[in-house]
């Protein structure tokens, strides 16, 4: 008689199981996502850093920043606009002097396909970088 009684209990336990389990599925594929968004933001700045250095002047360091870091994000297959910010202040640093680009990306990451309570529509990301201007080489200044 006991096997009669637990004939149910089964497909309850698994009525009752499946939600969480999928919700914990959910929320790993949201943490990953996460996780390779950074990644990809964060190797964006590198980038943008690292092109602003070897600019020579404020203006050209902005652009190439801003046309590596799309390309970068491009590249890693991240689909957002990022907000990218660069300091300058080091090209009016006298020659000599060792002075940096800091490239600074903000980037706003979809979250709305995954559908789990609790979890926000999307989530901003941010990275900085600072890459090495070369001391001895000639640079204009801010105009």
């Amino acid at each position: 008689m006991t096997v009669e009684h637990e004939r149910g209990s089964m497909a309850l336990e698994a009525a009752i199981i499946a939600p969480a389990l999928v919700a914990v599925l959910a929320m790993m594929i949201g943490l990953g996502r996460i996780t390779l968004a950074h990644g990809a933001i964060e190797a964006a700045a590198r980038d943008a850093a690292r092109q602003a250095s070897i600019a020579r002047d404020p203006g050209s360091a902005r652009s190439a920043a801003l046309t590596s870091a799309r390309a970068a994000l491009t590249r890693e297959g991240l689909a957002c606009s990022p907000s990218v910010t660069v300091d300058t202040t080091g090209f009016s640093a006298p020659l000599g002097r060792p002075a940096a680009v800091v490239a600074r990306i903000a980037c706003e990451v979809d979250l709305a396909d995954i559908a789990v309570p609790g979890v926000p529509g999307s989530k901003t990301l941010t990275s900085s970088f600072s890459s090495p201007i070369d001391p001895y080489r000639a640079r204009r200044e801010q105009p």
